[in-house]
């Protein structure tokens, strides 16, 4: 049985800290599938279909990770993908607390899933997509956070 892992998120953008977690499982499952979730509630900074480019920009020489798009629950997407596993980085105690509670709804769901936990690498464990965000609307420059792939895209 193959080991397929959902990685989801928003991934708006996409940065450094996510590549992170995805190059480091790499070794870990058989395929990495990256799952953009549409979140009604949110308005996203970047659109999906520049989201989902980015990822597969980056991961263009890795066939073993495929990006795809849902809505509703992961635990549902999980079945319709195949993936026993759930990745997630972890930046801290705040993020280990907040993801352990979804990992424990997603078992209830579904018993079969894992949820995988790595802890990001210390140099990228401050980066979030919301502070990204801030550094873009502002201004500022976030080429310490970005791939290089989002970077020339969003540079003026």
């Amino acid at each position: 049985m193959q080991r397929i892992a959902l990685f989801p998120g928003s991934f708006d953008p996409i940065t450094l800290g996510h590549t992170d977690i995805i190059d480091r499982a790499l070794d870990l499952f058989d395929e990495i599938v990256i799952g953009i979730g549409t979140n009604s509630s949110k308005t996203p900074m970047f659109s999906l279909e520049q989201r989902m480019q980015w990822i597969r920009d980056i991961y263009a020489h890795t066939p073993k990770v495929k990006v795809l798009t849902y809505a509703g629950l992961t635990a549902k997407f999980c079945e319709e993908t195949g993936a026993r596993f759930i990745l997630r980085g972890i930046r801290g105690v705040v993020d280990f607390e907040y993801e352990k509670a979804i990992a424990d709804v997603n078992r209830m769901m579904d018993n079969k899933l894992e949820t995988v936990f790595l802890s990001c690498t210390p140099k990228y464990s401050t980066i979030a997509s919301s502070l990204v965000r801030d550094v873009l609307k502002y201004g500022g420059d976030a080429t310490p956070l970005l791939p290089e792939q989002v970077l020339k895209h969003i540079k003026p």
